[in-house]
């Protein structure tokens, strides 16, 4: 029985996270800290996010930037 093959997932890190939503790593690592949101993993020192988690992070963005008026 052969496993089916898999696509190679991207790990979702603030830089992944930062460039899928196209802004700037820095605005992904402040939801991160002012909403809480623990990562599901690491790899190191490095913090792994889930889909669920960059889902979250970019409705977040995007209520930030309604918040200050439509600013990206």
């Amino acid at each position: 029985m052969e496993l089916p093959e898999q696509k190679p997932t991207e790990a979702l890190t603030l830089g992944a996270i930062a460039r899928r939503w196209g802004v700037p790593q820095h605005r992904v690592a402040y939801v991160v800290l002012s909403r809480g949101l623990k990562p599901t993993g690491r790899a190191g020192i490095i913090r792994i996010f889930s889909e669920a988690d960059c889902a979250f992070i970019g409705s977040e963005l995007k209520r930030i930037d309604a918040d200050k008026g439509g600013v990206s």
